[in-house]
């Protein structure tokens, strides 16, 4: 399999009624089909970059592993999409919570959601991190200005791990859900500590979005999109801060409010 982030595809542009013949990027979707202990466990269709961040952060925000170490062995064959993964657990205890499915890059209800699951990973979040408003608007600023795939395709989401005053790190996906769960890989892996960090994110804020803040256990997500109702009931219910619209120099603030009013009274 072809595993690109971006191909060329030959468009007729219009500019009024002039037609031109032109050369686009456009972003891959791959799908990535993951065999878990012997067993295909899921496919996962995504965009072909940090592939490794991606599986590890998948099988934590399913409830698979809780650490990096459990996973015992991976490999990722590129050309036929497989990835083979091994965990510390047995398989009768997998099969009990979860079925062979499709995870799909589109948003919504191509993702099943199990409530099972989540229970058992998506805890109160109790940190005491604050950011300014100020802080908010520049980490948006810089989170825009390295998304150059989107810049060339307008075609994917970014999400970042960030402290107050600047990113840690930046995925990319074609799916808003695949994009955390790289940063949630990155930070396994690398036993980063999230207690005073924060999720800088330009997708819409969905309910799978704030539960998957809540499993990687940051109190505040600042997004540039809109979140839902369903999203806020649970934010306030998991204590974690709510930033949408985050735009130039506007911002709404939905849920616990006081780590930012704490920034602004420092």
């Amino acid at each position: 399999m072809d595993k690109t982030e971006e191909r060329a595809w030959e468009i007729i542009q219009f500019q009024g009624t002039e037609s031109s013949v032109k050369n686009d990027e456009v972003t891959s979707e791959w799908p990535l089909t993951v065999v878990l202990n012997g067993d295909e466990f899921a496919t996962i269709v995504c965009s072909p970059t940090d592939l490794n961040d991606l599986l590890i952060g998948f099988l934590a925000s399913e409830g698979i592993i809780r650490s990096y170490t459990e996973i015992t062995s991976m490999s990722i064959d590129d050309y036929k999409g497989f990835a083979y993964m091994t965990v510390d657990k047995k398989l009768d205890d997998i099969r009990n919570d979860h079925s062979k499915r499709l995870i799909g890059s589109c948003c919504g209800k191509s993702r099943q959601f199990y409530f099972k699951t989540d229970a058992k990973t998506a805890k109160t979040v109790y940190s005491r991190l604050s950011v300014s408003v100020e802080q908010c608007y520049a980490l948006m600023e810089e989170m825009q200005q390295q998304s150059e795939q989107f810049m060339r395709t307008g075609c994917v989401h970014n999400a970042a791990l960030a402290e107050p005053d600047h990113l840690l790190a930046v995925r990319t996906d074609i799916g808003r859900h695949n994009a955390l769960d790289k940063i949630y890989g990155h930070l396994l892996e690398n036993r980063i500590a999230v207690k005073n960090k924060l999720i800088v994110f330009s997708g819409r804020l969905s309910s799978e979005v704030v539960l998957k803040t809540a499993k990687i256990g940051s109190g505040i997500i600042l997004s540039k999109s809109a979140p839902t109702d369903l999203a806020l009931r649970l934010a306030n219910d998991l204590q974690i801060t709510v930033i949408g619209f985050a735009r130039g120099s506007k911002m709404n603030v939905y849920t616990h409010p006081h780590r930012i009013m704490e920034a602004a009274m420092d």
